[in-house]
């Protein structure tokens, strides 16, 4: 599987069509195909190249474009009819408690009383431009010119769910509760993202919005449920959860095509080590495993089945005895299934035969804990296998080579086409960083400051490095947000990333051209 990815960069006057353009080209059939992102001033596009070339790609847009009459709308929810112009449009209007913590200091900064402010911001018909950041996040404009106040000194470290809120000529809706330096006018009396509602996103990119002030102080909504990604009561059950350890997640190799929602990749994170703990069971490589970060937890088999563990970080316990690495094992009913770090990494996969059994969301089994997907692993929790997972038989399988962790990281260009910058290339190869820390999120270095700044926010490959304005570098991993807004002068290789998560703070990052 060679993935690969580009930007189409059209002149302005194609901007506000680019949500249309992505849900048509991912509708289009075309293999390979794993995401179409739309963005303020273009659309990422990420691909398999063995079975779709960037060429063939391109030759699609430049044919849809070319067609007479290619537009329409792209919305879904609850549109009313607007009743504006000749031909009338569908505008959802989504009811607002303008209530907002920074309602006072918007009004003070604009000059205009508060129920200006509300009449104002209520007053306009809005576009949805994007969806990112987190699951469902609306990125809306035009707020009115009066209202375009910068974005708070101090980003908030919790903003609550359903808020709405302004930045420049942005107004947003935070679905999920996230950090956030936008300036609060109130909340949403409507989810704009439920992943338990036969619809989760109320708005679509390209969609139009109007709020509607509603009087009084209505209750606010509680936060979103998260979904859960696996039968409460499995088909099969194989181990329950005696104690969760530090993270356990669900994954599979993560949820494709949803990029234009906001919804992160999630998947696993070393695709090396997931890969292998199917192999040494002879399941497909997309069955669902159990990833699991620094210390692991402890479950009992109810079951007899055939497992498997792989990962630098962990090394599995049956009853007390460790398993040699990377392998499969056999387990009765009763037995006691533990993991110890290792020192070497800081994640392993447990797979069963046949894999975990699923209710994916969108296509994936995944968890994404920003956006509801699925939560961490507790005690109590009871997981099934596919089928049985033992069929009376089993001949032990390990696997030995295992690249080792260290060697320098291949840089490429984030997207086809574009080049390397030699000064950019430079200094991150000629710099010595180390790994400040990292989660599902990013990698952040320590080391040398970097040419940073903003960007118009657009999408990112997963491995891509960003430069905060700063100065400081990080490497993007698979809970990323969907649009990023800071500089990105390379990539790590993908082959390379399993041996980046396997890191340990403290560590050295060293860089290569690719």
């Amino acid at each position: 599987m060679r993935i690969t990815a580009f930007y189409d960069r059209p002149p302005e006057q194609e901007w506000p069509r680019l949500p249309r353009l992505a849900a048509d080209l991912l509708a289009a059939g075309l293999p390979g195909l794993r995401d179409a992102v739309p963005a303020y001033r273009s659309l990422y596009v990420e691909l398999d190249a063995d079975l779709t070339s960037v060429a063939e790609v391109r030759a699609w847009l430049a044919g849809y474009r070319a067609a007479p009459g290619v537009r329409g709308r792209t919305g879904q929810g609850g549109p009313e009819e607007s009743g504006e112009g000749a031909a009338e449009e569908t505008v959802t209007v989504i009811p607002v408690c303008y209530d907002g913590e920074d309602l006072p200091e918007v009004a003070r900064l604009s000059g205009l009383s508060e129920p200006d402010v509300v009449a104002l911001h209520s007053g306009e018909t809005y576009t949805v431009r994007a969806l990112g950041f987190v699951a469902g996040f609306p990125f809306m404009e035009t707020t009115p010119a009066p209202l375009r106040l910068p974005r708070r000194a101090a980003p908030r470290a919790q903003v609550p769910a359903h808020s709405l809120a302004i930045a420049g000529a942005q107004t947003g809706i935070y679905p999920v509760a996230a950090p956030g330096g936008w300036n609060l006018l109130g909340r949403t009396l409507v989810p704009v993202y439920d992943p338990r509602r036969e619809r989760p996103f109320l708005v679509d990119p390209g969609q139009r919005v109007r709020f509607r002030p509603v009087p009084g102080m209505p209750d606010p909504l509680p936060p979103p449920e998260p979904l859960l990604l696996w039968p409460e009561t499995p088909a099969h059950p194989l181990v329950r959860v005696h104690r969760a350890g530090a993270l356990g997640l669900l994954m599979d190799r993560g949820r494709f095509q949803a990029g234009r929602y906001g919804l992160v990749r999630s998947g696993v994170l070393d695709t090396q080590a997931a890969a292998l703990a199917n192999d040494l069971l002879g399941n497909a490589p997309d069955c669902a495993v159990l990833e699991l970060h620094l210390t692991g937890p402890q479950l009992e088999l109810l079951a007899p089945g055939v497992l498997a563990c792989a990962g630098r970080g962990l090394r599995a316990h049956l009853n007390g005895q460790p398993m040699p690495a990377h392998s499969s094992f056999a387990a009765q009913p009763g037995d006691r299934l533990t993991f110890t770090p290792t020192g070497e990494g800081r994640l392993a996969y447990l797979a069963v035969q046949g894999g975990f059994e699923t209710r994916p969301f969108m296509g994936s089994a995944s968890t994404d804990l920003k956006g509801g997907l699925g939560r961490a692993l507790q005690a109590g929790d009871v997981f099934g296998s596919v089928g049985s997972a033992w069929n009376g038989f089993h001949l032990p399988r390990q696997f030995t080579p295992y690249e080792q962790p260290g060697a320098p990281l291949r840089l490429l260009p984030v997207g086809e086409g574009e080049a390397l910058d030699p000064a950019d290339l430079a200094a991150l190869c000629e710099a010595k960083f180390t790994l400040r820390d990292l989660d599902r999120m990013a990698a952040r270095l320590s080391g040398p400051a970097l040419r940073g700044g903003e960007i118009t926010s657009e999408a990112a490959p997963v491995g891509t490095i960003q430069v905060t304005p700063s100065g400081e570098p990080l490497i993007l991993l698979n809970d990323k947000g969907t649009l990023g807004g800071y500089r990105k002068p390379a990539r790590v290789h993908p082959a390379d990333l399993p041996r980046l998560v396997q890191t340990l703070p403290g560590q050295p990052v060293r860089f290569m051209a690719g």
